[in-house]
């Protein structure tokens, strides 16, 4: 079947996938669309990273079998293909699918999406290669900005996406903006993205990757720099480490490898952005340099007043508008059983948690579990806690 003739707006279709890639995100979308009902493929170079997919139930392996049955109809053949691979090998799969199977829908998934598409029409303007412009209607790139510290098939999970943005960005022609996949190819792109249970969104390849530029790769870069910063530092400064420090270097336990391939690839949004937190962090020296200098406190103030700013304009819960949340805390004993308590008491009140992080006390076998609430409902929930027995802190 040709999906190109065959858009999922017609019937509830479930074609066969092949994913090319069986890493923490081509096994987890694997997984995610075998519950949805699709027959799923799976090849990746890595023999032992295939067989951990299969093993967990994200597909079967593509045998030589499944790989010599091409022809139209074959029980094996690919309707989509996704490919999955690192950053730097995606144009080379991307190209070698659509030409492989060329009635199907090639999707891939990595993190920057201008680099790629100018790789694959560099090859359609090469005289001597087989990629056609007619090729590239059959392909879209995806985004799913969605991912664990963890890596690999093992740490798999099908429900990984959900509520998860779903970035599609359809192939253009640079020069003119005319768009070059197909239609229907598009809405297989937002289709695979809905039935993994993320939300869709459309960005054009260069508006992409400055945006990922912004929101994912610079707190890449700022928490392996400041985590750098504590290499030598002493055993006694670290002990007093709390949220503030695990929080700004959560990330920077990535894979440096793979980050190596994402910088690389969108390196002149990247240093743009570097450019301007150059500047706010030579400001910021000059101004703590002088201790004399005019207007220093002030200064210093409106730099973190800016971050305030940029801060509110996150989105909040669920992609909602941002909204302030009061906190309070619940001091807990160290030990199994308190946050499900409190969690349970805060339900039999009837108060909806918007979000909730734990630390641990220095020193002392207690935790602290800071809720977050409606500010209407703060006091009214404190007062219940305590009245159950927590010790309540307000913020």
């Amino acid at each position: 079947m040709n999906l190109l003739k065959a858009p999922p707006a017609s019937v509830r279709r479930t074609p066969t996938v092949l994913i090319r890639g069986t890493g923490l995100l081509g096994t987890s979308i694997g997984l995610g669309l075998r519950a949805d009902g699709h027959e799923v493929l799976l090849s990746d170079p890595s023999a032992t990273a295939e067989s951990i997919a299969a093993d967990i139930g994200a597909g079967r392996i593509l045998d030589a079998v499944d790989q010599a049955d091409t022809g139209p109809g074959g029980p094996a053949v690919p309707e989509i293909v996704i490919v999955a691979a690192p950053p730097e090998a995606t144009a080379a799969e991307v190209s070698a699918a659509l030409l492989r199977f060329p009635d199907a829908v090639v999707l891939d998934i990595a993190s920057t999406k201008a680099e790629i598409l100018q790789l694959l029409l560099a090859q359609v303007r090469d005289e001597d290669a087989a990629l056609t412009e007619a090729d590239l209607r059959r392909y879209v790139g995806t985004h799913p900005m969605a991912g664990r510290e963890k890596s690999g098939p093992v740490a798999a999970r099908g429900e990984l996406f959900t509520s998860m943005p779903w970035v599609v960005c359809p192939a253009v022609d640079p020069a003119t903006g005319v768009q070059l996949s197909a239609p229907e190819a598009v809405a297989w792109a937002e289709e695979v993205g809905r039935r993994l249970g993320a939300t869709v969104h459309h960005m054009d390849p260069a508006r992409h990757d400055e945006s990922v530029a912004l929101i994912s790769h610079l707190p890449q870069i700022a928490a392996s720099l400041v985590a750098s910063r504590l290499q030598q530092a002493p055993t006694s400064a670290l002990a007093l480490a709390g949220n503030g420090l695990r929080d700004v270097t959560r990330i920077a336990a990535s894979d440096p490898g793979l980050w190596v391939q994402i910088l690389s690839s969108n390196a002149a949004p990247v240093v743009e952005i570097l450019y301007g937190l150059r500047q706010d962090v030579e400001r910021l020296i000059s101004t703590l340099e002088d201790p004399r200098a005019p207007g220093r406190q002030a200064d210093i103030a409106q730099l973190i007043a800016e971050g305030n700013s940029g801060v509110a304009r996150v989105p909040g819960k669920h992609g909602a508008p941002p909204q302030s949340f009061a906190v309070l805390t619940v001091i807990v004993d160290d030990r199994p059983g308190q946050i499900a308590a409190v969690l349970n008491d805060v339900a039999r009140v009837g108060v909806n948690v918007e979000d909730m992080r734990m630390e641990h006390s220095a020193g002392h076998q207690v935790g602290m579990v800071e809720l977050s609430v409606l500010p209407g409902r703060r006091d009214e929930l404190a007062a219940a806690m305590t009245d159950l027995g927590w010790k309540v802190v307000l913020s």
